[in-house]
């Protein structure tokens, strides 16, 4: 059974038409050459974008080069009115000076002492799910998506999802999510006057969770003049100076860093979690090694380290579910791109989505195998064609903390519940703020037999 994945448009199409697939869905807008092309160009009235699968190319702009292709506004765009100036949409000296404060909070030793946290998200997602654990369809996304809030939320603010505010933010996010398209039709223009028009909803939801963050920020700030601030990330980051300038984060600042670690850590979270039990429901032998395996799982950091075929499944959901199916950035500079010109302001697309089924890099792409891992080609593509993270200074700080997340709630559900799919209830992936089912993931539910 090979697990599903979006259809793909034809080879040639209108640019209108093109502009509409990708504001759609980008995973469908893009032709079936991309699996097995190393590197192709798509040409507009106002600039040339290329998507890059070439190992080489992706290291030169992630890891070799990354001050001579930042970040492209054209995707960040449409980000502005929740994220204003995050780590995640800035280039050059702010971004450095942004990740030298947010860097420590997410250091070897730190993910330590967020465990716990994480552990009491992990047992509050199994109590939940309890009562839906009846054998009807649930709809599973949902759950993974309340889960990775409750895990951002204690983690970073020490709070629980169930938390007055908190709730309101989680809702606020839910509202965000349906109204805004990856895609701002006006970004594509290159008049730099042009403005950038938003849904009446889409700034309007941006303007509350802003505002509910900053009560976050506000509260957190008076506990830690006070001294009696607990010792979580938000507080880390809130108090942690700049090592060149001595400086730490304004409350503005501040408002734009949660936005992101909130988006980030919870969208993709939920969506990496989601297509593993998905994928886990299709496959019951590889569900059956995880329980088997999450018997061992406990409140005691070290524990995650021995969940090894658990954590090479969750390694797999992300190749073939990577959350953020595309990064773009910007040449700034004249560029050779295998024998090809590339002007500056041309965009450079890396897919993680065609790069995790390179069919000329990974043996049998399209297929579930975390066997793959332990594999002389599975060792060799993670090392060269293996970007769920991005890679290289811009790599995402939350990385690690994500793989433990990942890991741990996955082995804590399915030591408690077993997962069967909904028959006719086949999920499409489409590509909006992350990769999701364009009508949810439906799963049955039930409890597991000691």
């Amino acid at each position: 059974m090979i697990p599903p994945k979006p259809a793909s448009r034809p080879e040639r199409v209108s640019l209108w038409r093109y502009l509409r697939l990708f504001r759609r869905d980008i995973l469908s807008a893009q032709p079936e050459k991309l699996y097995r092309a190393w590197m192709a160009e798509f040409r507009t009235p106002f600039f040339r974008s290329y998507l890059v699968n070439d190992p080489s190319l992706v290291k030169r702009v992630l890891q070799e080069r990354p001050d001579d292709f930042p970040k492209s506004d054209r995707i960040g765009a449409g980000l502005r009115p929740l994220l204003g100036q995050s780590v995640f949409l800035t280039n050059g000296a702010q971004w450095k000076r942004q990740r030298r404060i947010i860097d420590p909070a997410f250091e070897g030793g730190r993910l330590r002492d967020t465990y716990p946290a994480m552990w009491a998200a992990g047992q509050a997602a199994v109590a939940r799910l309890g009562p839906l654990a009846d054998g009807r369809p649930v709809e599973i996304e949902a759950e993974t998506s309340h889960a990775a809030a409750d895990v951002i939320f204690r983690t970073l603010f020490s709070i629980p999802i169930e938390h007055a505010l908190a709730r309101e933010v989680f809702a606020e996010f839910r509202t965000y999510q349906r109204s805004q398209p990856i895609l701002n039709l006006a970004a594509f223009i290159p008049a730099r006057w042009l403005p950038r028009f938003f849904r009446r909803e889409t700034r309007a939801s941006a303007h509350r969770i802003r505002a509910l963050i900053a009560r976050l920020t506000t509260e957190r700030g008076a506990e830690i003049r006070a001294g009696r601030a607990p010792d979580d990330l938000a507080t880390k980051i809130m108090t942690t100076r700049d090592p060149e300038t001595g400086e730490t984060f304004s409350d503005a600042e501040m408002v734009d860093q949660v936005a992101i670690f909130f988006l980030a850590g919870h969208e993709t979270s939920a969506s990496a979690l989601a297509w593993a039990l998905y994928l886990l429901a299709l496959y019951p032998d590889w569900q059956d090694k995880v329980a088997a395996e999450a018997a061992g799982a406990s409140d005691d950091f070290a524990s995650v380290s021995r969940l090894r075929i658990t954590r090479d499944v969750f390694r797999e959901a992300l190749r073939l579910y990577p959350p953020v199916p595309m990064m773009v950035r910007e040449a700034r500079c004249p560029e050779t791109f295998r024998d090809r010109a590339v002007s500056p302001g041309a965009q450079v697309v890396l897919s993680p989505w065609h790069l995790h089924r390179q069919s000329r890099l990974w043996e049998r792409p399209d297929e579930f195998d975390p066997a793959r891992w332990a594999s002389d080609n599975g060792r060799a593509c993670a090392r060269e064609a293996y970007i769920p993270f991005s890679a290289g200074p811009r790599v995402c700080t939350g990385a690690g903390f994500a793989m433990i997340e990942g890991v741990l709630l996955l082995a804590l559900i399915l030591r408690a519940y077993r997962v069967t799919p909904v028959e006719d209830r086949t999920p499409v992936p489409v590509a909006h703020l992350t990769v999701r089912s364009a009508d949810g993931i439906w799963l049955r539910l039930a409890p597991r037999q000691p």
